[in-house]
């Protein structure tokens, strides 16, 4: 039953993988461009566009679906290039596992870089990482994954987030999102904590109060999430200061703007 059960989660995980011809294609991110900004301890945030994708862009809404950690190269005698191994994300088919730029390529992306992160944190949230090569997503559990066969699953918004915790709670399960959220949790780094007023400790002053952190539960977390925390600094690949914003290859708008009706043109005209 098990061989069965394993046999049809991976069919399935495959399927949700696939494509989805209606997802939409935004202008890619150039990879050069990311190269050149990116630094260990960043999360790359990825628009997807499988069937897998659809659903956790509805499900958070978000135009993000999946997010990788940039680690750096994992062998130091290897020469970085488009596929050198320097990412680690988690896949719900191969389950955790290190690729390069070239995964990412065609894709719309961002990076999301931890503000103010201590050079010997950013080596353990990559040991994190690292260590968990290799972890798999449980196949077996079939019902976590047809809960993403629609685009658009009918489910209450409240309940949302949490449908995105897939598996039974076996600590080597792979979600994107969770395995980052560990990682940055390990050095007690913030994503989107949870805050709670509570009475103060000072017996002088009955009516004052404190704030009190709370680590959220990692497999609650959603590749949002990074974007959304005031504790990550947004970073867009394609921004560049030495932008030539006139040297930029624009149609000809002799005649008018092919792009614009004739009214709009007129209105930018003045």
């Amino acid at each position: 039953m098990n061989r069965l059960l394993s046999a049809t989660g991976s069919a399935l995980a495959r399927y949700l993988s696939a494509p989805s011809y209606c997802a939409p294609v935004r202008t890619p991110t150039n990879l050069q461009h990311l190269q050149a900004m990116i630094r260990p301890g960043d999360v790359l945030l990825v628009e997807g566009r499988s069937r897998f994708s659809s659903a956790i862009k509805y499900l958070t809404h978000s135009v993000w679906s999946h997010a990788a950690l940039y680690v750096g190269l994992l062998d130091s005698t290897t020469t970085l290039n488009d596929r050198s191994p320097c990412f680690i994300e988690a896949d719900v088919v191969d389950g955790v596992r290190a690729v390069g730029f070239a995964e990412f390529a065609g894709y719309n992306l961002r990076l999301c870089r931890p503000i103010a992160l201590r050079a010997d944190d950013v080596q353990r949230v990559v040991a994190e990482a690292r260590g968990r090569i290799g972890h798999r997503y449980d196949l077996r559990h079939i019902i976590d994954l047809l809960r993403y066969l629609l685009p658009t699953p009918p489910v209450p918004g409240r309940w949302r987030r949490r449908m995105l915790a897939l598996g039974s709670g076996d600590p080597t399960r792979a979600i994107c999102s969770s395995l980052i959220a560990q990682s940055f949790q390990a050095v007690r780094y913030p994503i989107l904590p949870q805050i709670e007023a509570v009475p103060s400790n000072d017996p002088n002053c009955t009516a004052c109060q404190r704030e009190q952190w709370h680590i959220r539960h990692n497999s609650l977390f959603v590749p949002a999430d990074f974007d959304l925390s005031p504790y990550f600094a947004i970073v867009k690949p394609e921004a560049d200061a030495a932008l030539d914003y006139r040297a930029l290859p624009w149609a000809s708008m002799q005649g008018g703007d092919p792009a614009l009706p004739a009214h709009a043109t007129a209105d930018v005209r003045g």
